[in-house]
């Protein structure tokens, strides 16, 4: 991507692909943003979950999986918007992938729907692809403009689910397992029961005892976790 289309250094984290999305009951959802960012699949897709489902996770991975076939991609995390101005989405419409995450944020806000109604359009015409994610069905968004309501509205749209308790020990052995580490089920289990449990930030604990393991040599057992992460 050209340096005049972001104006902030975004990068993608290094764990956000495809293989290390762990689905639990959002195989559909995985199987879509796959399809999508390898262009097998509709121009339009909007996927919405609570925080911490793996939305940006998704939209990241798509970012990366597209670039691997050659095309160029734009990530815009809106969650940023205070450092952003809507002129962020002029000149990308002939990216073939733009993901554009956190839309919640800028719902009712005249400039920015406005600049995103006419984004779609542009798309459209281009023929590129668009990806959205929100924390809110495109529905219950609170958008002013009924024109960009009706785009919202008219794609496919997918919810991101909760994992459930055991679904996240499996999540967490998996990017384990993708780090080079053995995460034994008792100490994923401890973490669920002593930590918090949104996945972004098990993920990023995770991280962190990853570094530990690596710098002082030893496994992940509950009394090195306790060390590290002083609990």
């Amino acid at each position: 991507m050209r340096d005049s289309q972001l104006p902030l250094n975004i990068q993608l984290h290094d764990d956000a692909t495809l293989s290390s999305f762990y689905p639990g009951d959002n195989k559909e959802v995985l199987e879509a943003v796959k399809h999508f960012a390898y262009g097998k699949e509709g121009m339009f897709l909007y996927i919405w979950g609570q925080a911490g489902v793996g939305r940006s996770h998704l939209l990241q991975a798509a970012c990366r999986a597209a670039s691997e076939i050659g095309d160029a991609v734009v990530y815009v995390p809106l969650l940023e918007q205070k450092q952003l101005s809507p002129g962020i989405l002029q000149g990308i419409d002939d990216i073939p992938l733009v993901c554009i995450d956190d839309i919640n944020i800028i719902a009712g806000q005249p400039l920015w729907e406005e600049a995103l109604f006419h984004l779609f359009n542009r798309i459209q015409v281009q023929g590129g692809r668009l990806l959205i994610a929100a924390d809110i069905s495109p529905r219950n968004l609170t958008v002013i403009l009924p024109d960009l309501k009706s785009r919202l509205t008219s794609g496919v749209i997918y919810q991101v689910h909760r994992l459930s308790d055991e679904q996240k020990i499996n999540a967490l052995q998996l990017r384990a397992s993708q780090r080079g580490l053995q995460l034994a089920k008792a100490v994923a289990q401890f973490l669920l029961s002593r930590c918090s449990r949104n996945m972004r930030e098990l993920f990023s604990m995770l991280e962190k005892l990853d570094r530990a393991s690596l710098a002082e040599q030893r496994r992940l057992t509950i009394p090195f976790v306790k060390q590290v992460l002083a609990l």
